[in-house]
């Protein structure tokens, strides 16, 4: 049993910034990879960020000079530091884990946190 919890979504203005934070917790042994996506209404869900567990980075062209994904593995936790925010930044996001727990290999998602850029 795995769950991650996301946090620091809310209502900023166009230009501002955001953190998220996405805490895993459970039976995990290791973690291959965590990485955020974002669904804006009526569009599919879409990555934005990878991060593994030795540190190596890819980013979406969309948030890419933006955005920046980090980790503290010790925590099992992942960011995403949000600047130069856009309305089409507009979405719920979602924390992504790629892990082995005692079961094996997993995938898991968090619940969403809602990330709103008025102009």
């Amino acid at each position: 049993q795995v769950q991650l919890v996301e946090s620091g979504g809310g209502l900023v203005q166009a230009g501002g910034s955001l953190r998220l934070s996405c805490a895993a917790s459970g039976s995990i042994f290791s973690i291959n990879a965590m990485g955020w996506y974002r669904q804006a209404p009526g569009n599919q869900r879409r990555w934005a960020a990878t991060i593994t567990s030795g540190g190596s980075t890819d980013y979406a062209d969309s948030v890419k000079g933006r955005f920046t994904i980090s980790r503290d593995n010790a925590k099992n936790t992942v960011y995403l530091q949000m600047n130069s925010l856009k309305p089409e930044d507009t979405a719920v996001y979602y924390c992504n884990a790629d892990l082995y727990s005692n079961r094996g290999r997993e995938n898991y998602w968090g619940q969403g946190t809602q990330v709103t850029v008025s102009s």
